[in-house]
């Protein structure tokens, strides 16, 4: 995707991120890290090994998740529905990207409009995670029909018609694949230790 109006290397990038992510995350959980800091730990890393934009916008938001975690105890699940909201504020923040703009905030801002929402009507953690992160994926594919209008596509910007923006691509990938790491350790109280576990894993 990221080829076709951009240098190709978004692929590559997200890799270099989400390796050094993992490999920061297992190394704070093994000096005791909670989940806050494991997380945030993730977030430095991703961000210095990942290069580009969108590795300083996860990283950001990575650590912006782990602050409002905290490292106490399990979340409830309006805490982590608060969580993906900071994550989210923290990237459009930096970012500046609004939806619409065909950036990776087209398919994050779905995801949490549509887990708040689940998770304010008393929707199981895990099934609010799951339909949010769909709502995710059909936004991202609706990107195809979008002039970008901010980042790395935007002088190309007739090129990239037709085809899904990659940042919300990977992003709504990424989601679908860490919900059952982060859902699985919500609850009223909660191990740090687990739940710190949970967040090395995703």
């Amino acid at each position: 995707m990221d080829a076709i109006a951009g240098d190709g290397d978004h692929g590559r990038g997200m890799v270099r991120g989400v390796d050094a992510a993992a490999a920061a995350a297992s190394a704070a959980l093994g000096h005791g890290a909670g989940a806050g800091d494991v997380l945030a730990a993730a977030g430095d890393a991703w961000a210095d090994k990942a290069g580009g934009t969108s590795g300083v916008l996860w990283g950001a938001g990575l650590r912006a998740f782990g602050e409002t975690v905290g490292n106490a105890s399990a979340p409830a699940p309006s805490a982590l529905a608060a969580a993906v909201t900071a994550f989210a504020d923290r990237i459009v923040q930096l970012g500046k990207a609004e939806a619409g703009d065909k950036t990776m905030v087209d398919a994050l801002l779905p995801f949490v409009a549509g887990f708040s929402r689940a998770v304010g009507y008393g929707v199981e953690p895990g099934r609010a995670w799951e339909d949010a992160a769909r709502e995710a994926a059909i936004a991202a594919e609706a990107t195809a029909d979008l002039l970008p209008l901010k980042g790395r596509a935007r002088p190309l910007a007739e090129k990239s018609l037709g085809t899904a923006d990659p940042g919300a691509t990977s992003l709504a990938m990424v989601f679908a694949v860490m919900g059952p790491h982060f859902t699985g350790a919500t609850g009223s109280e909660g191990s740090t230790t687990t739940v710190a576990a949970t967040a090395a894993e995703s």
